[in-house]
């Protein structure tokens, strides 16, 4: 059995300049996933382990995996944007993996400010031919986060998307409730991990768990 290439590290371009990427391919590409990090104003960046935990799963679902840096991140040129030139740049993420992979299905991925993003993206691409198939939230950002300090106006998902949203019944940075808000009018369920904490300590394996059990093949 042929094993997975080892993980690529690339520089792409953006609007705002590089984008610093790593990249996991599987032996046989049967799809493409985008997954973005946490916020980069908090330390957050595409090594974050909720990120490389969402990664692995895809990958291990057989999509090549692209973990973008947002700008002012490692390589990544630019300054933080709220979000607008972090979708901008995540698209341009999207349109670089298909030009190497072709129309292959898409995941898109994220974890905290970087679920926020994909959000975005999720519409932007909504009414593209090449849009996104699958969907994974992990401590996604909506509402008022506990310290005061943000706010996310997080857009519903588009219709028809495959979704998973995981969520900490403790997590202290996006309450548990405004997720629930979120998801509430569009009918969406939240699967809830009992005693989990924002960054999902001593849980990781949970999400690993949970794509592999709604998008494995049957």
């Amino acid at each position: 059995m042929s094993r997975p290439a080892p993980t690529e590290n690339a520089l792409l371009r953006g609007a705002a300049g590089a984008l610093d990427v790593l990249i996991d391919v599987p032996a046989e590409v049967r799809g493409i996933a985008v997954v973005c990090h946490p916020h980069p104003l908090y330390g957050g960046a595409n090594t974050n382990k909720v990120t490389h935990t969402l990664a692995r799963a895809f990958r291990e679902l057989g999509y090549a995996v692209l973990r973008p840096n947002f700008r002012g991140v490692g390589k990544s040129e630019g300054s933080h944007d709220l979000g607008n030139g972090e979708t901008e740049d995540t698209l341009a993420v999207v349109e670089w993996a298909r030009q190497r992979w072709g129309d292959l299905p898409l995941a898109l991925g994220g974890f905290s400010f970087g679920s926020y993003v994909q959000c975005r993206v999720a519409n932007q691409l909504a009414g593209d031919a090449y849009r996104a198939e699958r969907f994974a939230l992990v401590g996604m950002a909506a509402g008022n986060a506990a310290d005061g300090a943000r706010q996310y106006d997080t857009p519903p998902l588009p219709a028809g998307l495959s979704s998973l949203i995981i969520h900490g019944e403790n997590d202290e940075t996006v309450p548990l409730a405004n997720v629930l808000d979120w998801a509430r009018p569009q009918e969406l369920p939240v699967v809830v991990v009992p005693g989990a904490d924002h960054f999902f300590h001593g849980k990781l394996h949970l999400i690993r768990d949970f794509v592999a059990r709604v998008w494995a093949p049957r």
